[in-house]
């Protein structure tokens, strides 16, 4: 293989030494193999010298105790000292902490001209002023050091890389040390991932240690508006009732309150994924092009539009279960059979409702109509299925049937409340029903999707997405003033002024020559 040839080989003749599992290291016939040295012997070292034997290298393990760590390695690989590992391949990983770098400045000599791929992590993120990776080559500065690996977990070395933990990071100093690790990291099954200098280390050591970073927002905002739909509706459905005529209904706390917060932020959810587009729409039309940059909250918000989307799939689908749940309550039962008894005390033979039948059974359908629509926006949102779409299949699902979920979605919601809205006693603490507080910004999605998507407004928003429009104004205001130098500008304020002096000599002795003009011939019509 073309990467083999880039590393470093075992040395031909090499002088016989007993191994650890009592095998003789001498030399060896036909073609030998690539050698890379692992400096340390913990788990990932161990994982990372079985996924090397799988791909053909030969490995050795430098430990401080030899004897012991053999036990933990398959025979074919050769543990021996630092020394002795360094020694036997120009590639060594050094799979040991920070805090152990120091230990190998009696070996500093040894590791000149070498290449050493960190993969270390910390135990927080930006725990030292530099990364690890920059702080070994300050104490190795004869050594190349490569910044690799450390987004790989020790299980995920050892099985072998599947779908998310396939990406490796790699950045050095040394363009041909970074292609050599990256040759080597294909060879291994990963793939990877160019972060340029060392520089980036930092970057690298901390993306293991961040804690769904990407989900921090939106998560956030869902509790958020959890909290808030959940004590609106609390207060409403449960708070006046027991100041108004002391009703206690503290028992629907559990499952009726939580099902009335679930799909109020669903669909609260859902419009802001489409609401953040809308913006960016509004801040493009405004300027007049596409290339000014979107304000920081803005670019954060378009950012976490997946996340805020499986978010309002997430609590859509547990509305589902609570609401399945709720013909079994005991409480359930019991109203049955009050409505039953009441029924049969007034002697109503047929309690048929038509309008009541047609309502709920649209409100069911457009109800489970929205909630597939979510299930395919969800799925095509995974990697997987993502790479398999062509932009256009992905942006008219992502983008086209996503507003048309929302649209049915605010069907839904508005059949759920049917003539409610416009009762009188619905209006607790003069407070609207909940539903009505949350159709407030999916209609305002909707309207605003409407306007853009007006003639006028959308021939110029795809005219500036294309780049072919750029306005007189917006250039105008665009073009740095700090070009013009001082010499330029005194040059034409002289030549304003020159203009100016010789316009108001010309009026002025035209003026004098109508003057003397008027008095040699009173009467002719001059002027």
């Amino acid at each position: 293989m073309d990467s083999i040839s880039l590393m470093g080989s075992s040395p031909a003749t090499t002088k016989a030494s007993f191994l650890p599992n009592g095998l003789k290291n001498g030399p060896r016939e036909g073609p030998s193999k690539p050698t890379v040295a692992i400096i340390g012997s913990g788990d990932f070292s161990k994982c990372l010298a079985i996924r090397l034997l799988r791909s053909g290298i030969h490995v050795v393990v430098g430990s401080r105790q030899p004897k012991r760590a053999a036990e933990f390695f398959p025979h074919v690989v050769d543990v021996t000292h630092h020394e002795d590992a360094v020694g036997k391949a120009s590639m060594l990983f050094l799979a040991i902490r920070r805090e152990h770098y120091p230990s190998l400045w009696d070996i500093k000599h040894l590791l000149a001209g070498k290449v050493l791929i960190d993969v270390s992590n910390n135990r927080r993120v930006n725990q030292y002023p530099e990364s690890n990776a920059e702080y070994l080559a300050s104490l190795f500065p004869e050594s190349t050091v490569v910044k690799g690996f450390n987004v790989i977990s020790a299980w995920a070395m050892q099985s072998g890389p599947k779908d998310a933990s396939r990406q490796v990071y790699i950045c050095s100093n040394s363009v041909e040390a970074r292609q050599q690790v990256i040759e080597l990291a294909r060879q291994l099954g990963f793939i990877p991932v160019d972060m340029g200098t060392l520089s980036s280390a930092k970057e690298i050591e901390n993306m293991p240690l961040r804690l769904f970073s990407d989900w921090k927002g939106p998560v956030l905002t869902a509790v958020a508006l959890s909290i808030f739909f959940f004590a609106y509706s609390f207060v409403r459905d449960i708070i006046h009732p027991y100041m108004k005529s002391r009703q206690s209904f503290f028992y629907k706390i559990p499952l009726e309150m939580v099902n009335k917060t679930l799909p109020v932020v669903a669909i609260t959810l859902l419009a802001l994924v489409y609401l953040a587009g809308q913006f960016a729409a509004a801040h493009q039309l405004l300027y007049g092009t596409k290339y000014r940059r979107f304000p920081h909250w803005l670019e954060g918000w378009l950012q976490s539009r997946k996340q805020l989307g499986l978010l309002s799939f997430f609590f859509a689908c547990v509305h589902v279960l609570y609401s399945l749940c709720l013909p079994m309550r005991r409480s359930e039962r019991y109203l049955l059979l009050n409505m039953a008894y009441q029924q049969v005390h007034a002697n109503i033979e047929n309690s048929w409702n038509e309008e009541e039948v047609w309502r709920v059974e649209m409100y069911v359908s457009f109800g489970i109509m929205s909630l597939g629509l979510l299930s395919l926006l969800a799925v095509t949102s995974i990697p997987s299925v993502t790479s398999a779409l062509n932009w256009r299949e992905f942006s008219f699902i992502q983008s086209t049937l996503g507003y048309i979920s929302l649209l049915i979605a605010t069907f839904h919601a508005l059949l759920f409340g049917w003539k409610r809205a416009f009762e009188e006693e619905a209006y607790r603490f003069y407070l609207p029903p909940s539903f009505v507080v949350a159709l407030v910004l999916p209609v305002t999605v909707i309207v605003g999707k409407g306007v853009l998507l007006l003639p006028c407004v959308a021939w110029r928003l795809k005219r500036i997405r294309r780049g072919c429009e750029s306005s007189q104004r917006h250039a105008d205001h665009e073009r740095p003033a700090a070009h013009v130098s001082p010499e330029r500008v005194t040059i034409i304020i002289l030549e304003h002024l020159n203009n100016t002096v010789n316009l108001w000599l010309s009026c002025w002795a035209g003026r004098m020559y109508l003057s003397k003009a008027f008095q040699l011939h009173p009467q002719s019509n001059i002027g």
